[in-house]
């Protein structure tokens, strides 16, 4: 089994406006709500592509209510821990006229202690856990230490860990070793402590990662696609040029992607591909839509891994 974990999920209200005025009234001419969170958003795209997993996190009241039933009407499982306080909701707005979105996160609930120890109870008592993705920011009151922890009783349960997140909540991660790592270059240059340039200083400073004991760095680098450092080597892979859409949830449908071709027994390089394939299809979809399984068949076979 497959299970996602998203501490500080949120619903994703996308409003679309033809083209913003300030100070004036604006009509909004479509609105859509998503449940939203990075890891919902790997269990949304592992759904899609027919991958059996388990979305665990907190969620509390109407907001965490309507995120839940939102998944459940998409066929996704849910497992959550039900807490005092609300989740967020975050808003993106789409000018449709400049072709812009705006993204305004909400921070999110504060969690108690007792509510941050169900949540480690629930991921103690897994069933059969073969991948867990742990993945997104913190809500208020949890310390960056939690993801070391859950990485530590994830990794001794037998099942491997996949790790995307940033800041302190990284750092604090990459000190257990989780299996796999997936920083995008702008967070895989905080975590450095140096800009990250050129494509031989990702490889560098992956690498170094890799050293210390994390078996897989993937590393996303926008339109020049993403980085592999592994024991099976060094490896890119680059999307072909498309029409930007979309950029939200391209990184967790690139975990996705990779997930899936690790479940469907491809080796590393080909899950790689998978990884490109479904981050490059969800830029082709508007608003906060994530890829399709059309889209994703069709820039596999585009794709050629490069040995770097």
């Amino acid at each position: 089994m497959i299970y996602t974990v998203t501490l500080n999920p949120a619903l994703d209200r996308t409003i679309s406006i033809k083209n913003i005025n300030p100070d004036d009234c604006n009509r909004v001419e479509a609105e859509q709500l998503y449940a939203g969170g990075k890891g919902i958003d790997v269990s949304k795209v592992l759904t899609k592509f027919g991958v059996k997993n388990k979305a665990l996190g907190f969620v509390g009241g109407f907001a965490g209510e309507e995120l839940e039933g939102l998944l459940i009407n998409e066929g996704i499982a849910c497992d959550f821990v039900r807490i005092a306080g609300r989740t967020r909701t975050n808003i993106i707005v789409n000018d449709i006229g400049a072709n812009t979105q705006t993204l305004f996160n909400a921070k999110g609930p504060s969690i108690t202690a007792y509510e941050l120890m169900q949540i480690i109870h629930k991921i103690e008592n897994l069933a059969d856990p073969r991948y867990v993705v742990i993945s997104g920011s913190l809500p208020l009151g949890v310390n960056p230490e939690i993801y070391r922890k859950i990485i530590e009783i994830v990794k001794g349960n037998g099942a491997k860990v996949i790790l995307d997140t940033d800041g302190e909540a990284l750092l604090a991660g990459v000190q257990e070793l989780p299996n796999i790592i997936k920083p995008n270059i702008h967070e895989l240059s905080r975590l450095a402590g140096r800009p990250l340039d050129c494509i031989d200083a990702v490889v560098e400073a992956a690498l170094g990662l890799h050293q210390r004991g994390i078996e897989i760095v993937l590393v996303s680098m926008g339109s020049r696609g993403i980085v592999m450092i592994s024991a099976s080597g060094r490896y890119l892979v680059q999307p072909p040029e498309v029409e930007v859409k979309n950029k939200i949830g391209a990184g967790d449908s690139a975990v996705a992607g990779f997930v899936y071709g690790l479940c469907a027994g491809k080796d590393l390089v080909l899950s790689l591909t998978c990884a490109v394939a479904a981050g490059t299809a969800t830029i082709l979809q508007a608003g906060t839509a994530l890829c399709n399984l059309e889209d994703f068949r069709d820039l596999q076979e585009q794709l050629t891994p490069q040995k770097l």
